[in-house]
Order: structure tokens, then C-alpha cells, then sequence
């Protein structure tokens, strides 16, 4: 008898040891220091920005004339011999012309460059809230994978307590070794749960430095207690804040300017540029230096197999820009009605742990304890009932995690619905 309880306990603490291990480097984390990194440092972020810089200077490229052409050559009469100065037609020839688009041109290729820009800003907004979310997320799951460990130590003394029961009733032979070995089992479970937990800490600890850009491999801390966000919108007003403040339609709006100028453009096409090109003629002896000032144009008579296919290929590119923007606007419907049902969900989940199921099952445990001391009641519905106590507080906070994570995606859908940081526990 001696041995097994002994035994049992020296497991127990050199299990612990272990777990201890694992979390013993857990310091405050704090979700603003790590969404400041992520948007300082997040790889994509970064790309992204470059992308917008190369975007940006393709706006002065499209505004700009064509490149100048500069000529020179010579000119000689015969084949025989080097007439320069001897005969008329030798001469040297300096020359330069320059291309004009017809009027409207150059200002509508700025101004698809301009939109395009533009859209990518506004994508770029996206990204940053996006990667905000992803951090929120991130921290959260961090949060509940240690509020389960909390959970699991917190109702090890329980286990504890039914461990000892059943121990001084089998030494009094009132109970049997399979009720010590139950209990025991059901404790070592717990060891086993808050190990996979604390696996699951180095894991979420190594997406969490991935997204914020941050290198090696050192831990990060335990998060703080997350605030209880308020969410006042039904799902029609979050939809109509969505689709004033979403970066992602906003973006779409600017693809639709410039596919509109894309369309302006090629009915532009169907005029004809020109260009002008002056020369100078260097001739020696008795014959006159020359000039010459020559201008052309461009005749667009094969508009039926250019120019017409052109614009065709514009409109069907203004038209896809449209549906895009409806299909983004039904994603986004589709999306805030997805978050906002699981919100309005986990609050009355949260309200039924909280205030009904967990107090009422604490309660029985209770009395489960107190009916197994006096024999009245078997071990396995002690077990079982702390069990169904343990799953309830874990799904509390497991509804609770849901909800934030589901507030934090819909900000990333709706830039400015959540302008004000804190809240309240609840």
C-alpha cells in the first residue's frame, strides 16, 4: 500500500518537473508590442511595400513622352570616291524627332497608373489588417493553451483528493485496487493533456515569430489576459460599415477607375499620334548648308483587327472589374454573417458555462466527493463528474477565444469598426 501511493507521488512530481520545464520561461506578453512588430517586420508586409514603391514609379513612366530618336549619317554622291565638298549631294546629316500622342493620351496612361497605385495601397491596408488579425488569432490560441493548463493544475487537487480517498478506503477495504488505478490513471491523463498543451505552446510560439518577422527561437512569454471586446452592430449594420471601410472594395473601386480609363484609352487609340523631325545638312564648297522640319502621323486603318479588338478587350475588363467588386461585397456579406453569428453564439454559450452548467456541476462534485467518502457513491461517477466539470470550463474559455478571434477577423474585413483598443471582461 505503502509503495503504490508513494510510488504515485513520485511520478506525479517528476512529471511536473517536466511540464515545469516547458513554462517556467512564460513572462507577460503583451498583444500590442507583438502586432507593432508584426507590422514593422512581417515579411510580406515588406514585400508588399516594394511592390507599392514599384507601382508608384510607373505613374511618372506612363506620363512621359516617348524617347527623343537622334539621327546621323552621310550622304555622298558616287561610288568611286569621297565627293563631300565636290559635289552637291554629299553631305553630313545631324537630325532629331520626337512622338506626340494625340491629346487626352498621355494623361489617361497616367491615370490607369495612378489607379492601379492606388488599388495597391488600398490592398496593401488589407494586408496589414489581415496580418493584425492573424497576430490577434495567434495570441489568443497562445492565451487558451495556457488558461488550459491553469485549468488542468487547478483541478489536480481534486484528483488528488479522490486519489487519497480511494486509497485510505481500499487500506480499509471498503474499495477496490481498480478504483486507486482509476483514479490514478485519470490523474496521469491530466499530465499527459497538459504536456500536449505545452507542446502545442512551442508551436503556436514558432507561427507567432513567422508572422511578426522576428528570428531564432527564443520564448516568447505567456499572453495576458485578453479583453472582452463589446460588439454592439447587428449583422446589417457591420455589413454597411463593411463595405464603406473595407480596404478590399475600396481596391476594387480603384480597379473599376482604371479599367474605365483603359476604355477611354482605346477610343483614344483610334486617333493618330505624330511626330516631329527637324534636320540640318552639312554640306562644304560652293553649296549652301540645308534644313528640314518633317512631320507625320500615324494612319490607324487596320482599327478593324487593333483598334476594335482593343476596346472590345477594355470594356470586358471594365465589366470583370464589376463582378468582382459585387463578389467581393457577397464574400464580405457572407464572412461578417459567418463572425457575427459565432459572436452572438459564444456569448450565450459563455452565459450557460458561466452562470449555469459550471456552478451546478461544481456543485455536484462536491457532493460526489462527499458521497464517495461516505460510501454512498461509486468513484467513477466522481471521475466522471469532474471530467464533465474540467470540459466545461475548458469550452468556456475555448467559446470565449472563438468569439475574440471572430471580432478580430471581422476588423480585418471592416477597416474602422473597432477604432477603440480595450473592452471589459466578462
Amino acid at each position: 500500500m505503502w509503495t503504490l501511493n508513494n510510488l504515485s507521488k513520485q511520478c506525479l512530481a517528476l512529471l511536473s518537473s517536466i511540464l515545469l520545464v516547458g513554462s517556467a520561461f512564460a513572462q507577460d506578453l503583451k498583444l500590442e508590442d507583438l502586432v507593432n512588430e508584426a507590422l514593422k517586420y512581417n515579411p510580406e508586409i515588406l514585400a508588399f511595400r516594394d511592390r507599392i514603391d514599384a507601382a508608384r514609379q510607373r505613374v511618372p513612366q506612363a506620363k512621359s513622352l516617348p524617347d527623343p530618336m537622334f539621327m546621323f549619317g552621310y550622304q555622298n554622291e558616287g561610288f568611286d570616291r569621297y565627293s563631300y565638298g565636290e559635289e552637291q549631294g554629299s553631305q553630313w546629316m545631324f537630325g532629331a524627332s520626337q512622338q506626340f500622342l494625340f491629346p487626352g493620351k498621355r494623361a489617361l496612361k497616367g491615370e490607369m497608373a495612378e489607379r492601379d497605385a492606388e488599388s495597391q495601397e488600398a490592398m496593401f491596408e488589407l494586408l496589414k489588417l489581415k496580418t493584425v488579425a492573424r497576430v490577434k488569432e495567434l495570441y489568443l490560441d497562445l492565451f487558451l493553451a495556457y488558461k488550459n493548463i491553469d485549468l488542468l493544475k487547478g483541478r489536480q487537487d481534486i484528483f488528488t483528493r479522490i486519489e487519497d480517498l480511494t486509497l485510505s478506503r481500499y487500506s480499509s477495504g471498503k474499495a477496490m485496487q481498480q478504483e486507486v488505478l482509476m483514479a490514478q490513471t485519470e490523474k496521469y491523463m491530466l499530465l499527459e493533456k497538459e504536456a500536449m498543451f505545452n507542446q502545442k505552446i512551442e508551436s503556436l510560439g514558432a507561427m507567432v515569430r513567422a508572422t511578426i518577422g522576428r528570428e531564432g527561437s527564443a520564448p516568447l512569454g505567456r499572453p495576458g489576459d485578453p479583453s472582452y471586446q463589446l460588439f454592439p452592430y447587428t449583422i446589417e449594420e457591420a455589413v454597411q460599415m463593411a463595405f464603406r471601410h473595407s480596404p478590399e472594395i475600396k481596391s476594387r473601386n480603384k480597379m473599376i477607375d482604371a479599367a474605365e480609363a483603359r476604355v477611354k484609352m482605346a477610343l483614344k487609340e483610334f486617333y493618330p499620334d505624330f511626330s516631329i523631325s527637324a534636320g540640318y545638312y552639312n554640306r562644304q564648297g560652293d553649296f549652301k548648308d540645308m534644313w528640314s522640319l518633317i512631320s507625320s502621323i500615324n494612319i490607324p486603318i487596320y482599327y478593324k483587327s487593333k483598334q476594335d479588338p482593343a476596346l472590345l478587350e477594355a470594356k470586358a475588363g471594365l465589366a470583370q472589374a464589376k463582378r468582382e467588386l459585387e463578389a467581393v461585397k457577397l464574400m464580405i456579406t457572407a464572412a461578417i454573417n459567418d463572425n457575427v453569428s459565432m459572436i452572438k453564439s459564444a456569448d450565450k454559450l459563455m452565459d450557460l458555462y458561466k452562470n449555469g452548467l459550471i456552478p451546478k456541476n461544481t456543485q455536484d462534485v462536491e457532493l460526489a466527493l462527499s458521497g464517495y467518502a461516505t460510501g454512498r457513491t461509486e468513484a467513477i461517477v466522481v471521475l466522471s463528474r469532474l471530467k464533465t466539470l474540467l470540459e466545461y470550463e475548458t469550452q468556456y474559455w475555448t467559446q470565449f477565444t472563438e468569439r475574440e478571434k471572430a471580432v478580430a477577423r471581422v476588423h480585418a474585413i471592416a477597416e474602422g469598426l473597432y477604432s477603440k483598443p480595450g473592452g471589459e471582461r466578462k
